[in-house]
């Protein structure tokens, strides 16, 4: 009862503490954040994944208090909760009213924030049982305490301006430690979470049964945030002009992606319908590579018909309607083309197990002999099942 009492309030506090920290940027002019390089929405979509992140922990921290995974993960909401409102609170006492303690606030959101990649690291060490992959692993966990030391001590202890807020000197900063601001701490991050990345990636090649479903959903939405990554990237670089919407559907899509790690750990964690993953990961395969091939397909097709039509027509949209109508043409085959290539490729067992019963399915209708059919049934469940033992009992009429 204490550690249900204890998660649900830790997570209320999170919730009022990034709703008050909305509240007040939401006061602030756009013109005040756009100086500093930041957004009301590019904060709320900061909100809403750090709240998943939290829900999700009071969840598995009712349901299973002694797992760590939850723990840091409400951690991880009231670090940024804390954060998100002094980063608001400062950011109000700048560009609309002074207000006591804005050196402090803005010196506290310039460290608490850079501390979350060590409960994140932590989070993953120990997904998802809240056990170590082996004893080794603890000095991945040491590395993951310790290595956050000199972030902290750059952020919080840097003599001169705080780095959020370039108009409020540190007030906690001391002169003889100028030196950590030319200290690259960034790489203790990121050494932090490539650990964390990689003890997922070795524990689902080690796991079996149950827990590799568990690890196969993380994996799967961690899958889908690097391929966002990717994609956005190119396309940035593909396309020229002004992104200032794009760039914001974008965040806004990036951060339900995000939310989708918190959702698949609860899953995993709860053992929520846990073999539904193999299906879900099988249509992220199809649908993804369908949607590549469908896109490429239409791109190459409006320049191949505007090369041959142009010169004969002019400059018209024949082109672009013959090209929707080609990929039109293409969906239903293609992704059946897709479908089978993926399955034989990733899920061979299922793929065979599938084909031989529709095989026995046709020679079944062309069947007379009892005999042979009684023969035929058992050769294809040990073929697809593989039983230690077959028996076959035929009803007498």
């Amino acid at each position: 009862m204490k550690a249900v009492v204890l998660a649900w309030s830790a997570f209320a506090f999170s919730v009022v503490t990034m709703a008050a920290g909305v509240a007040l940027l939401a006061l602030v002019p756009a013109e005040a954040l756009a100086l500093e390089g930041d957004s009301l929405w590019l904060s709320l979509s900061f909100v809403v994944v750090l709240l998943a992140f939290a829900l999700v922990g009071a969840v598995v921290a009712q349901h299973q208090p002694r797992n760590p995974v939850g723990w840091l993960f409400l951690g991880l909401g009231l670090i940024e909760g804390s954060f998100e409102l002094a980063y608001g609170y400062t950011h109000y006492s700048l560009a609309v009213t002074s207000l006591p303690g804005t050196s402090w606030t803005a010196w506290f959101s310039n460290w608490s924030s850079p501390l979350s990649p060590a409960l994140i690291g932590l989070a993953f060490l120990l997904f998802p049982d809240g056990r170590l992959l082996s004893r080794r692993w603890r000095a991945a966990v040491w590395f993951c305490v310790l290595g956050i030391a000199p972030v902290f001590a750059t952020y919080a202890l840097a003599p001169g301006p705080v780095a959020e807020f370039p108009s409020v000197r540190n007030p906690a900063g001391v002169d003889g430690l100028g030196f950590l601001r030319d200290t690259p701490v960034d790489v203790f991050i990121v050494a932090i979470l490539l650990l964390a990345v990689a003890s997922i990636v070795v524990r689902l090649r080690r796991s079996v049964g149950v827990e590799h479903q568990q690890v196969k959903w993380f994996a799967w939405s961690g899958g889908l945030v690097v391929g966002f990554l990717i994609i956005s990237s190119v396309a940035a670089v593909l396309v020229e002009g002004d992104d200032g919407l794009a760039g914001q559907i974008a965040g806004q899509v990036f951060a339900v992606i995000l939310c989708g790690l918190p959702a698949s750990a609860g899953i995993a964690i709860l053992r929520h319908r846990l073999y539904d993953i193999d299906r879900l990961i099988n249509r992220t395969l199809v649908y993804g590579a369908l949607s590549a091939v469908l896109v490429a397909t239409y791109l190459g097709s409006v320049l191949l018909f505007r090369l041959v039509l142009d010169p004969l027509i002019g400059e018209s949209d024949l082109a672009v309607a013959a090209s929707t109508l080609a990929v039109a043409a293409l969906i239903r085959p293609l992704g059946s083309r897709i479908q089978a290539v993926v399955d034989r490729r990733f899920y061979r067992s299922k793929f065979d197990g599938v084909r031989t019963l529709q095989d026995f399915s046709a020679r079944l209708r062309d069947e007379l002999d009892l005999a042979a059919v009684g023969a035929d049934l058992r050769s294809v469940v040990d073929d697809t099942m593989q039983p230690a033992h077959v028996s076959l009992w035929l009803r007498s009429t």
